[in-house]
């Protein structure tokens, strides 16, 4: 549910749709795997700079459930760098106090991502410099089809009564449980849209549509888009006196 605290200025919890980086690549005349890549090296810029600048919690969107409809060489390619990245930024990720958390449906991924998935998560799980929740096969729909099926099972078992079911309980049902709700997303390379990310979790987020392509998102970009956020009013419904 959405925080109280109207004195914070920095945005306790930053989500960011990572979009561009195949424009960024063909604009230079390179395949889209090529931005992929770029876009990578720009995640650990970002996260490097999250506890300078306040933010505890980034979310990222990596893959969507809908992505797989992208050819077939795309999504292997991606598929590829995920499993690099987590391999190469492990231990860099342990020294910097980063946890890593993924959310997401983990049944279509590869067994030997998802075990490298597993490993990070418990390997990072003390750390709390930054929290850094990846969505891998994720999409918001889905994530709240998966938790009502949760839900109805624990009905059917009567381990919960149907008539306490609140917004608070399918909270709890959802992939990011253990997560607070955030206070700000930002979607890159001009798209106005959300594009099935973080739909129940960001009802009373505040949205920041920019027009740089993710692979130029530098953390002095980030930066100035949070000191934007901190001039805001947020009101969560009510009316402020």
């Amino acid at each position: 549910m959405p925080s109280t605290d109207r004195s914070r200025k920095a945005p306790e919890h930053v989500a960011i749709i990572m979009d561009g980086n195949g424009r960024w690549a063909k604009a230079r005349g390179r395949p889209r795997l090529f931005g992929h890549q770029a876009g990578a090296r720009r995640v650990s810029e970002i996260v490097e700079a999250c506890p300078d600048l306040g933010v505890r919690y980034l979310t990222i969107f990596a893959f969507s459930t809908e992505n797989w409809k992208r050819t077939q060489a795309e999504v292997s390619g991606l598929m590829t760098l995920f499993r690099r990245y987590i391999i190469k930024e492990a231990q860099r990720l342990l020294y910097k106090g980063v946890r890593v958390r993924f959310i997401g449906d983990r049944d279509r991924l590869d067994p030997k991502l998802v075990k490298l998935m597993d490993d990070l998560e418990s390997l990072t799980a003390p750390n709390d410099q930054v929290n850094l929740t990846i969505a891998l096969n994720y999409g918001g729909r889905d994530e709240v089809t998966r938790a009502t099926r949760r839900m109805a099972r624990d009905v059917a078992a009567g381990d919960l009564d149907p008539e306490a079911v609140d917004a608070e309980t399918l909270s709890r049902y959802l992939d990011t449980r253990t997560l607070p709700d955030p206070d700000l997303v930002i979607r890159t390379s001009g798209e106005a849209r959300i594009s099935n990310f973080l739909l129940w979790q960001s009802a009373y987020a505040e949205y920041e549509f920019i027009d740089t392509l993710w692979p130029d998102f530098t953390a002095e970009k980030f930066a100035e888009i949070l000191a934007g956020f901190g001039r805001r009013e947020r009101r969560f419904g009510a009316v402020l006196v």
